[in-house]
Order: structure tokens, then C-alpha cells, then sequence
């Protein structure tokens, strides 16, 4: 298929291959390496209501973006309907594109109070929440779920038409059931079925886009109308190059552990302008275990990075390690972080 612009209500994207929001992983720095590629568009991590209304200050920081970011979504999460309208006037107010609500993450603390993926369990609400969201604001609303909260209730379908009447503009499909999280394939037959009830609704399909061509085969089973990717992401801030280049039938662009060392020091860069010295030890071992598992003979180099006590002894140790004997991986490895 042909790249060809993605519109979302009012706002118009350049391309269908969307970033996901990541807990724990699409944070600013992230943020600023993935838009030099270009994605139709990126999330800040996701925002629980609760502490969006109570003005939470590392709540909003969360929310941190700049003009290069755009266009850039906000993903909201909560389960009392009441603070549907507020919190999404907040995001709004602050300049967002995009807002969407997450009906999808399936991490037992944001389950038990009936959010994330705990929304499956009652649609109606979902169509409430979203209602009072869409009421409130001018930009677009949209939804992102899982296919049900396990095999016996899969329900996928029906909240999309739900959705759609409530007037959200797009609902991403993530083709694993609550129950799953992250176990076993996505089953892509379910973002399908969703895609054949849906009538003006976009349908974004997601999970287990690892590569271009699992993103061409999504777009061929599916027949969904944009891709979410998620973990795929994470180290290859560039995979939407890959996937747009193989939908005007190009190859991708092969890069090179020098070039994954590059951009490795490009990230840390941009984490060290944002995060104290203490933080940014703790993400400079959480984001160079996502460039390093793209390639072999880097064993040695992943413990140092983890017991360097500074950010100036980890620089060091990237540019003094014998990049000349490394070589690219056959397998990847991904965490289970997606929201």
C-alpha cells in the first residue's frame, strides 16, 4: 500500500504509522529522538485523571512537550466519568493535538479501580467517559482498548460501535485479551472484525509490530486504516522510516552498530539535558538495554553501563568500547511496557 495522509477529525497527520504511548518509556527525551523521524504522530505516557485534576506536579511533567513534538497526543486514564470533561479541557488547554483514552493498559494497580483495561468490563462506561470528553473539547477524541478482558469476553466490536456513537474519531485495537498482557501473539483478527463493524470510526491496529513488514502484513490481514507502534519502538526511534519506505516498496535502510552507537549517545544526550545526574543513571541503564539488544558482543559493555556511577563514566565507556567487533542480533528482545 501507498503512504497517503491520516486524518484525525481536524487534525491532519502526514502518515498512518503512529507511536505509542509507552509507561515508563515514552518519556520527553524519547519523545525528542522519535520525532526527528517523523511519526504521524506521538503520545506523552499515560496520565491517570485522578492526579491530572488534583494538579499533580510530576503528573504535568510527564505532559512535557515542544513545538518540534508535533503533532502530540495526550493519553488520559481513569474510570469516574465526571473527570472526563476537566481533565480533557486540561490537556487541551496545554496545547495537545490529540487526546486519548486509555481503555487498554492491564497492569493490576491501574486495573483495580477500574481503569485501563478494567473498562472492558463495563462498555457503557467507556461510551460515557468518552461522551463527556468529546463534549468538552474542540480537538479529537479517541480511544484505545485491548480485545476484550479475556477469551470469554471478547468485546472489541461492540465497543467500537459504541465509540463511534459516542463520536470518538479513531479506536486502536490492541490483539491481546487483559488476561494475555503481553503472553502468546497478537491476534490480529480481532483489530479485523473491528474494522468490518466500524463505519466512519478509524480503526488503528495494534501489537507486535516489530518491523516493516509485520506493519504491511497488519495493514493486509486488517484492512486498518493506521498502525500504533509500540514496543517496537523502543532503540529504533527510526522504524517508521523503515515501515514508510516499505509501503512505497523501498527497502529499509540498513544501519550499522555504528549507527545504533550513535544514536545511543544521541538519547543519553537528550536525557542528560532533561533529568538530574541521579535520574538520568537510572535511564541511561533502562534506554541502552533497548539500543545494546539489537546487537551481539555487547555483554561486556551492558554490565559496565550498569554499575557506572556516573554519567561522565558511561560516556567513556561507550566511546572507548571496541565497537569494531560487535555485530547486529537475529533476535530481539522486547519488555513488557506497553500501555
Amino acid at each position: 500500500m501507498k503512504n497517503t495522509p491520516f486524518k484525525l477529525g481536524n487534525v491532519q497527520l502526514k502518515n498512518r504509522v503512529l507511536y505509542a504511548p509507552l509507561a515508563g518509556c515514552s518519556d520527553y527525551p524519547f519523545r525528542q529522538m522519535s520525532s526527528r523521524f517523523r511519526p504521524a504522530i506521538t503520545y506523552c505516557e499515560m496520565i491517570k485523571m485522578d492526579a491530572l485534576i488534583r494538579n499533580d506536579s510530576h503528573t504535568f511533567r510527564l505532559m512535557d512537550f515542544e513545538a518540534s513534538m508535533h503533532p502530540i497526543g495526550a493519553q488520559l486514564c481513569g474510570s469516574k466519568p465526571k473527570l472526563g470533561a476537566p481533565t480533557a479541557r486540561i490537556a487541551e488547554d496545554l496545547g495537545f493535538d490529540v487526546i486519548d483514552l486509555n481503555c487498554g493498559c492491564p497492569v493490576d494497580k491501574v486495573t483495580k479501580d477500574g481503569s485501563g483495561s478494567g473498562m472492558l468490563k463495563n462498555p457503557d462506561l467507556i461510551g460515557e467517559m468518552l461522551s463527556n470528553m468529546i463534549n468538552a473539547v474542540k480537538i479529537p477524541v479517541t480511544v484505545k482498548i485491548r480485545a476484550g478482558w479475556d477469551e470469554q469476553s471478547i468485546n472489541a466490536p461492540l465497543i467500537t460501535q459504541i465509540a463511534e456513537r459516542a463520536g470518538a474519531k479513531a479506536i486502536t485495537i490492541h490483539g491481546r485479551t487483559r488476561a494475555q498482557g503481553y503472553r502468546g501473539p497478537a491476534n490480529w483478527d480481532y483489530i479485523k472484525a473491528c474494522k468490518q463493524v466500524a463505519k466512519e470510526i478509524q480503526v488503528i491496529g495494534n501489537g507486535d509490530v516489530f518491523d516493516a513488514d509485520a506493519a504491511l502484513r497488519m495493514f493486509a490481514h486488517t484492512n486498518c486504516d493506521a498502525v500504533l507502534v509500540s514496543r517496537g519502538t523502543l532503540g529504533r526511534p527510526w522504524i517508521v522510516e523503515d515501515i514508510l519506505r516499505a509501503m512505497e516498496g523501498l527497502p529499509s535502510i540498513q544501519r550499522t552498530p555504528l549507527d545504533i552507537r550513535s544514536a545511543l549517545l544521541d538519547h543519553f544526550h537528550l536525557i542528560i539535558g532533561y533529568r538530574n545526574e541521579k535520574q538520568s543513571l537510572l535511564d541511561f541503564r533502562r534506554v541502552g538495554c533497548w539500543y545494546l539488544k539489537q546487537l551481539e558482543g555487547v555483554k561486556e559493555l551492558r554490565i559496565a553501563l550498569n554499575k557506572s556511577t556516573s554519567t561522565a563514566e558511561v560516556m567513556q565507556l561507550i566511546e572507548r568500547f571496541p565497537w569494531h567487533d560487535v555485530a547486529l542480533s537475529q533476535s530481539l528482545v522486547f519488555a513488557e511496557s506497553e500501555a
